[in-house]
């Protein structure tokens, strides 16, 4: 069994996820450790190696786009700062409208976006494809594109920041699983695990689909919700499609990587939570084989390499969860992301790290804080757009 080297830590982080190491990263960055990262299982074995890869700053709500934009910028620096080629690629990202309805939506999108100084594109039929010229024009009323937005490889980017970690000293112990929290006078004192207690005054909960399973661990009920997502691969073709596809009708998504593969997924209705595990479905490859072929013929005798599934961590807002729970001091969230921790992790991780040290941070506590739901008021602001 693997094991922490020392009985107290200044931090401990739930999930060696993007979202814990980038975490773990700001905070040995400003001097704050020692740090102890926790996973039960091994490195990318949660929805860090099991995405698509999209980074985008197309948002319904400016907070997000800010958030967004700030980590499309990091991961431009990614090579720099880590010293791995994470094949960051802005091919952008074009959103498919079919209806009145979802051009409604795609609009007041694009005004949001274009008003944070993005150059953003509400596109008609023919211009969607100019830009994706594969397309069946069948059933597209036009769409949404923002050429900044792009694709990167997911396991480069966590082994860059894992290696950055225990450059920095910190300690990432894989194999072992976080038990619960230890309180004392209505604080957080240490972690329990498989091979004992830590001591520690703060713990982060970066546990993606199973925070709210942690959560509960430290007597906290949270309304955070794993659903699972499928996503295939297939075999890889000649390069044809610079941008992210997605479809507002159905959620397909896919995009095509340097090496020529199709990576895509289709949302499909699933029981909430983790019991189930992470399997795929005939059901999800006829789905995703049906939609892709309308929407691009050309594929029609495309062979699938592999399918699998991980989970999203939905709130009831589409926003995530960041900072200290109130209901107990050094117990700070870091999850709700839905599919999109990765998009967003350089820049919301920043702001974990800084809710961890005690800092103010620029993030709106009516749009992300741990004791919003809790909090009587009208209707709150929401971000929707949890496709692609």
């Amino acid at each position: 069994m693997n094991v922490p080297s020392r009985r107290e830590y200044r931090t401990v982080i739930v999930g060696a996820g993007i979202v814990g190491l980038f975490t773990a990263y700001h905070l040995l960055r400003a001097g704050a450790g020692p740090v102890l990262v926790l996973d039960r299982g091994f490195l990318s074995s949660g929805a860090s190696g099991r995405n698509g890869g999209g980074v985008r700053q197309q948002w319904e709500t400016r907070a997000t786009v800010r958030l967004a934009r700030e980590a499309v910028a990091a991961y431009r620096r990614f090579g720099a700062d880590f010293g791995y080629n994470i094949w960051f690629r802005q091919g952008g990202y074009l959103f498919l409208g079919g209806t009145d309805a979802d051009m409604a939506r795609l609009r007041k999108v694009n005004e949001v976006v274009r008003s944070e100084g993005l150059d953003a594109r509400l596109l008609d039929p023919a211009g969607v494809i100019r830009i994706a010229p594969e397309l069946n024009p069948t059933g597209i009323a036009g769409g949404a594109f923002l050429p900044t937005d792009g694709t990167l490889y997911p396991f480069p980017a966590v082994w860059g920041v894992y290696e950055a970690v225990r450059r920095l000293g910190g300690e990432v112990v894989l194999g072992l699983e976080a038990r619960g929290v230890r309180t004392d006078a209505g604080r957080v004192v240490g972690v329990t695990t498989d091979a004992g207690e830590v001591t520690t005054g703060h713990v982060v909960n970066a546990a993606g689909g199973w925070s709210a399973e942690f959560a509960a661990r430290a007597g906290l009920s949270v309304p955070n919700v794993a659903s699972r997502h499928e996503i295939l691969a297939t075999e890889p073709l000649k390069p044809f499609l610079d941008p992210m596809i997605v479809r507002l009708g159905d959620g397909l998504y896919f995009s095509q990587t340097m090496r020529g593969e199709i990576v895509g997924g289709l949302s499909l209705p699933h029981p909430p939570g983790t019991e189930g595990g992470m399997p795929t479905s005939p059901e999800f490859l006829r789905a995703f084989a049906r939609a892709m072929v309308g929407l691009v013929p050309a594929l029609r005798h495309l062979g699938v390499l592999r399918a699998w599934s991980g989970f999203y961590d939905d709130t009831p807002d589409g926003l995530p969860v960041i900072g200290e729970d109130p209901r107990l001091p050094g117990f700070v969230q870091a999850n709700g992301f839905g599919g999109h921790g990765f998009m967003l992790a350089p820049a919301t991780t920043l702001r974990v790290a800084r809710s961890v040290l005690g800092e103010p941070t620029d993030l709106d506590p009516a749009l992300f804080s741990p004791g919003r739901f809790r909090t009587p008021g009208g209707p709150r602001p929401a971000e929707g757009l949890q496709l692609g």
